[in-house]
Parts: structure tokens; C-alpha cells; sequence
């Protein structure tokens, strides 16, 4: 059977950079630069430049970020990555994108969360499989397991978003995760 090649899922600029800003603002530029350090020249190159907003950036690349930092900063927890992106997502959602959680219920907050989600990714499909009163059900498409660190960053995304749009106990675990290699990962979100 010939190998089949994968093309390659980009991530928004938009979204690295608020990361990067945010290491930054946790580490200095001096921790940051350390960060950098660990990582394979091709990595480095990508983040030692100007990041800009509208530019696609290698996922590869990003989570290999991620993962050094988690080990410089968090002694190699991928789960703090859940608190760090619902910590980022609150400071997007409470500054220019405001508005956007507070204009209907949790699950119309939810469909727009997702349009809005896919976008900061290229390669990947998002589909709600189900959605009802306090549960939805999302299938993402195109990630490869190497990318299983972005699902903490989805799960945080998608509590803080929900809760900061009034829904209450909010829980959201990957029935599939990424990293499973199954072609799918499903993304269970609960809310009451």
C-alpha cells in the first residue's frame, strides 16, 4: 500500500501570538527565550522571527512549543494547559470578542464557538455531531495524534467560553482523544 502523505495543519498566527504574548507575560522575554532554546533549530526559527497575525504557522511546530514550556514552566503537566488556555480564552472573551458570549444560550453560544474555533485552524473539520439541552458532542477531523496537546487547549476553550457565557458546571473531556490516532477525536461538552 503507498504511503499516503497528510497535508500538513497550519494554525493562525492570531492564535500564536496571543500564546506567545502570554508566555511572555508568565516567563519574561528572558524565559522565553529559554523556552526557545530547547527546541530543534527548524522550531526555533519559526518563533524566533516576527509572528504575525494573518500568517499560518506549522501545528507541528506550536506544539512542540507548547510541550517545552509545559516542561520549563510546569514540570511537564499537559493538563495546565487546560487552565492556561481557559486563562487566555477569558482575556480574549472578556476584551473585543465580549460581546460574543453573551448574545444567546449556551448551546447557540456553542455553534458559534465552533465556526469561530475552526478557524484557527487549517486541515482540521469540526463537526457537532450532537447537540441537545446541556450536552453536545464535536468531531474534529485532520488532527494526527503528534497534536494531542491541543486537545487540553480545545478543552479549556470550550469550558471558559461556556461559562463565561452564564452556563454552570461546566465539563469537557475527549470521549477520543487526538492522540488515539483513530482518524477522529470526539470532544464531549456538558453544561447545566
Amino acid at each position: 500500500m503507498p504511503d499516503v502523505k497528510r497535508p500538513q495543519v497550519t494554525i493562525k498566527g492570531s492564535a500564536v501570538l496571543d500564546t506567545v504574548r502570554a508566555f511572555r507575560k508568565r516567563s519574561g522575554d528572558d524565559g522565553y527565550d529559554r523556552i526557545l532554546g530547547t527546541l530543534d533549530e527548524a522550531t526555533q526559527a519559526v518563533f524566533r522571527g516576527a509572528i504575525l497575525p494573518t500568517t499560518w504557522y506549522p501545528l507541528d511546530a506550536f506544539v512542540r512549543l507548547l510541550e517545552a514550556d509545559l516542561r520549563e514552566t510546569a514540570g511537564g503537566d499537559e493538563f495546565e494547559l487546560v487552565a492556561r488556555s481557559e486563562w487566555l480564552v477569558e482575556k480574549q472573551l472578556r476584551g473585543v470578542y465580549r460581546l460574543f458570549v453573551k448574545l444567546g444560550s449556551p448551546e447557540f453560544v456553542l455553534k458559534r464557538i465552533s465556526i469561530v474555533h475552526m478557524t484557527y485552524y487549517n486541515g482540521v473539520q469540526l463537526e457537532t455531531t450532537s447537540l441537545t439541552r446541556g450536552r453536545a458532542v464535536l468531531r474534529y477531523t485532520g488532527f494526527q495524534a503528534s497534536h494531542r496537546l491541543i486537545g487540553n487547549a480545545i478543552i479549556g476553550f470550550y469550558r471558559k467560553a461556556l461559562a463565561l457565557s452564564g452556563a454552570k458546571d461546566v465539563e469537557a473531556w475527549f470521549a477520543t482523544p487526538i492522540g488515539d490516532a483513530r482518524g477522529y477525536a470526539e470532544l464531549v461538552v456538558t453544561w447545566s
